[in-house]
């Protein structure tokens, strides 16, 4: 029945636009082309490439009636332009847009279409799928706004909407959008899509949501050129977010969208700030003192109402910490709290008074008092894990200012999930032991120098102890296989509540180093624990001799490369 009513009349426009992508354009035109007879035109606007796209896009063009080709005659600098280029020529009264390196799924313009004109809405908005290649493994973005079919009869009663800045996964009424005047910024403008989305907000559209995947977002990371979402390795790139941001927020308010402005501030600190501190650690110290810098200047713009929603979210005490120092600090104990799920390593200090919870003695000014009424199963708990050679974990669970106590956890679930693929194996259930005594802190020292001593006094170090065996050698199935692991745990209270969480890699022990243990399977495993960008445990498995050669010959490749860089910075 939806087949029917959308490929009734071919409404739909799709905007296809790329630059110096030939290897993956005509894909993406295929897969518009491919939607069926609801797709009237195909607009595809290569922004002035070289390397033989627009050739490839011509030669597709004579064969495919519906395909119109668009080249600009200088490069834009951004995706922008190419793309109001496209919407200006789009006859059709519905519009979509597609990135040249992505593709639509199978019915994605169908299920777009139906809702749309069945809920007479302005836009139809559906599930993207963030697909990693080369390995396939797919993340939904934003599952929780496409967990149901809802129709939104204005932004402002559904304020998640602005975590959605995404323009592709969404199909528009096209005179909706030419009689507001919507369109992206021209030329160079990073995150474009941030100021558009705003202004798709701003107008007060209808809209309804849908839980079919509708666009699949491909995520090259070896990529030779990385998307702008990717390439955050200069601090500019953050620069140009904070100020999609800043103007995003800008046009909302100045649409008397209140509610959605502040929403989008909230967002800003739970996704863009928490993204970046987790890769500040690994930064060069210019880049660190220029992002902080940068960052402090952004936060101030904030007043008090921006603060006092959610005090104990992550986001927010990350952003209090920063606007109270003027130099990079406690960066690992920052990058443990901005992890998903957060993780508040010890020591857990308080105030002159010895009983408000601060940040760190120095720092009195930010407390975290508000996790003394947050429901456990929200709060930031640090559960240390260890590998044990040759296959014992041994988790620990800190207190957190007598909370944890108070929820009285019994029992730990421990799995492990592959990276590559999702898969789960060894899942098990361990009751905590008796609780002992802390006597070392969890966090690492920063990497930065603080602006006064941050280690102060644990307001509790009580720990919870369990241990587990990981199968990495035996012959069944639910030994680890090949690939990267990461250990998911969820603490469960006497209540029958429970806290999802990850566990905390302990890199001061000496136990995170590479081993090979003998295996009655595969004759040899490789295995590498190591702390990810966050901070959490994951293993590295290398199986058989064929696993042990592919990690060896890596190796030397990299020796060889930082070789002979040396020698070229020497001469």
């Amino acid at each position: 029945m939806r087949r029917a009513v959308a490929a009734a009349h071919a409404q739909v426009g799709v905007v296809v636009i790329g630059y110096q992508d030939a290897a993956h354009v005509t894909d993406a035109v295929r897969s518009a082309l491919a939607q069926g007879a609801a797709v009237r035109e195909v607009v595809a606007v290569d922004d002035c490439s070289t390397d033989g796209s627009t050739e490839l896009l011509g030669r597709l063009a004579a064969t495919e009636p519906r395909l119109r080709v668009i080249r600009l005659t200088a490069n834009s600098g951004g995706c922008g332009t190419p793309r109001n280029t496209g919407l200006a020529a789009v006859t059709a009264p519905y519009v979509m847009f597609l990135d040249s390196d992505d593709v639509l799924p199978p019915g994605a313009v169908d299920a777009l279409l139906t809702a749309a004109v069945g809920e007479r809405a302005e836009v139809a908005s559906g599930l993207c799928v963030r697909r990693e290649l080369p390995s396939g493994r797919e993340t939904p973005w934003q599952a929780p706004l496409y967990a149901a079919r809802t129709v939104v009869a204005h932004p402002a009663r559904r304020p998640r909407l602005v975590h959605d800045t995404l323009c592709v996964n969404k199909l528009y009424r096209t005179a909706f959008l030419r009689d507001h005047g919507i369109r992206f910024p021209d030329g160079r403008f990073p995150y474009e899509d941030f100021v558009f989305t705003a202004r798709v907000l701003a107008a007060g559209s209808r809209l309804t949501l849908i839980p079919d995947p509708v666009y699949v977002w491909h995520v090259r990371r070896s990529a030779e050129r990385l998307s702008i979402s990717l390439d955050r390795a200069c601090v500019d790139n953050w620069r140009a977010r904070t100020h999609a941001c800043r103007t995003a927020y800008e046009i909302l308010l100045a649409a008397g969208q209140k509610g959605l402005a502040r929403a989008a501030r909230a967002k800003f600190l739970d996704h863009e700030l928490r993204m970046y501190v987790r890769e500040l650690e690994v930064r060069d110290v210019r880049y660190r003192r220029a992002w902080w810098a940068h960052t402090r200047a952004y936060l101030a713009e904030y007043d008090a109402a921006d603060w006092t929603r959610s005090p104990a979210a992550p986001g927010r005490l990350i952003g209090r910490v920063i606007l109270a120092s003027p130099e990079p600090r406690d960066l690992p104990r920052l990058r443990e709290l901005a992890s998903r799920p957060a993780r508040l390593l010890p020591p857990y200090a308080t105030a002159p008074d010895g009983r408000t919870p601060v940040w760190s003695p120095d720092l009195p000014q930010v407390t975290v008092e508000p996790l003394l009424t947050r429901p456990a199963r929200l709060l930031p708990l640090t559960v240390d894990a260890e590998l044990h050679p040759p296959t014992r974990v041994r988790l620990r669970l800190h207190e957190l200012y007598g909370r944890v106590a108070e929820a009285g956890p019994v029992a730990v679930d421990a799995e492990w999930q592959r990276r590559e693929d999702g898969r789960r194996s060894g899942r098990r259930t361990l009751a905590f032991g008796s609780t002992e005594p802390s006597t070392e802190p969890s966090a690492e020292p920063s990497a930065e120098p603080s602006t006064g001593s941050s280690t102060g006094s644990s307001a509790d170090g009580r720990v919870w102890a369990a241990e587990a065996t990981v199968d990495l050698t035996g012959p069944g199935a639910a030994a680890l296989g090949a690939g990267t692991w990461d250990l998911r745990l969820r603490v469960r209270f006497r209540d029958g509540t429970s806290r999802e969480v990850t566990a905390h890699a302990r890199t001061d022990t000496g136990r995170v180093r590479r081993r090979a243990l003998p295996s009655a399977r595969h004759g040899i495993v490789l295995v590498r624990p190591y702390a990810t960008r966050s901070g959490a445990l994951a293993l590295r498995v290398a199986p058989g001799v064929r696993g042990v050669a592919t990690v060896v010959h890596g190796r030397l490749r990299r020796l060889i490369h930082c070789g002979s860089t040396t020698a070229t910075q020497g001469n």
